[in-house]
């Protein structure tokens, strides 16, 4: 069995996913108050700044579905319904492992301390709606940080599908003329509006760029197609400038320009390989940003509820010493990585619906 792998887009998911850390790191807990009185600046900028890397994922993700989807710019499944559940299940049961570890931290981390992001005991009813990933939709607390985002995620993934299923009933490049339309939709009306930001169409400007990103780059559509599509993002900051759209873009181009000269790199996971056919060993950097992409999704679902504990931990047993919770917050961003790791190798990985 074959698995392609592009290392560039590993490269984009581990540093996006340990800048999510970090932020949270900064942005939650008592150890981010008392590094503050030391390095005010770093912590401020990982507050406001590396929580941008979201944007990342967005146009990552397109270009990935586009690539699973539809590669040559036209629907290549029969039964989008039944691949969509599928996606579904791929994000929702990790989640709930995860959510499930979030209310055990929590139950841990309110012995030790008291802090606004420690949730209370979770309800039926809010554990149903993570299951069905509405939990802002349908008003709920979340029980950790980034389930809002597997949420998006799955309403992008259906939004795409959608479009493509119409317009496999529709004339040629209808795909890339929908997906144009509803991502120029997304940045000039509803990215604008924080009050879409629990619904899909709300990223979708960012989602399409990596979408066009991969048709341009693989021959599906002309390049004329993407940097159209730029041209109009660049008229919706000269109207209203947001950093995260201009994040996204800089991702697009870079994935865009990456891809369009390089194939991926076949990689044989088979066991039964003759050891002449078996592939050359990657290089280092090369496994290391596997590895980190590797355990990406692992890492964004389970950092949170680690770092709570060690927050609560180094509250109660350390006090407010600077350098000493300095130390702490490298300790839980080394531990979220270890707890990522573990949580694709025994979990994530294990799902192969």
């Amino acid at each position: 069995m074959s698995a392609s792998r592009l290392g560039f887009v590993d490269v984009i998911k581990g540093v996006g996913s340990q800048l999510i850390v970090l932020h949270h790191l900064a942005f939650y807990g008592p150890m981010a108050v008392a590094v503050g009185t030391v390095a005010p600046g770093l912590i401020a900028w990982l507050n406001d700044y590396a929580r941008i890397a979201v944007q990342a994922f967005l146009v990552v993700g397109g270009f990935l579905a586009a690539r699973g989807l539809a590669p040559a710019g036209r629907l290549r499944v029969d039964q989008p319904l039944t691949l969509l559940l599928r996606r579904y299940l791929r994000l929702a049961l990790p989640l709930m492992a995860a959510v499930a570890l979030a209310v055990l931290s929590a139950s841990l981390a309110r012995q030790w301390m008291v802090d606004e992001a420690i949730s209370a005991p979770p309800t039926a009813p809010q554990l149903l709606a993570h299951a069905l990933l509405l939990t802002d939709v349908l008003g709920y607390e979340a029980l950790s940080a980034g389930v809002w985002y597997v949420a998006i995620d799955l309403q992008l993934f259906a939004l795409l599908l959608g479009l493509l299923w119409l317009a496999a009933h529709l004339p040629w490049r209808a795909a890339q003329v929908l997906v144009l339309a509803l991502g120029a939709t997304s940045l000039l009306f509803f990215n604008r509006d924080a009050s879409w930001d629990i619904w899909g169409v709300y990223f979708f400007g960012s989602y399409a760029l990596g979408v066009l990103a991969w048709w341009a780059a693989r021959g599906a559509c002309a390049p004329l197609w993407f940097w159209s599509f730029a041209g109009l993002a660049l008229a919706a900051l000269a109207i209203d400038f947001r950093l995260r759209i201009m994040v996204a873009l800089v991702v697009a181009v870079v994935l865009l320009w990456v891809a369009a000269q390089r194939r991926p790199v076949e990689v044989d996971t088979g066991a039964s390989a003759p050891p002449s056919l078996q592939p050359p060993r990657l290089p280092i950097k090369a496994r290391v940003s596997a590895f980190f992409g590797r355990i990406s999704y692992s890492v964004f679902l389970v950092h949170f509820p680690i770092c709570l504990v060690i927050n609560a931990a180094f509250h109660r047993f350390v006090g407010g010493d600077a350098w000493l919770n300095l130390g702490g917050m490298l300790i839980a961003w080394g531990a979220s990585i270890w707890a990522g790791a573990q949580f694709h190798r025994w979990v994530e990985s294990r799902i192969t619906i």
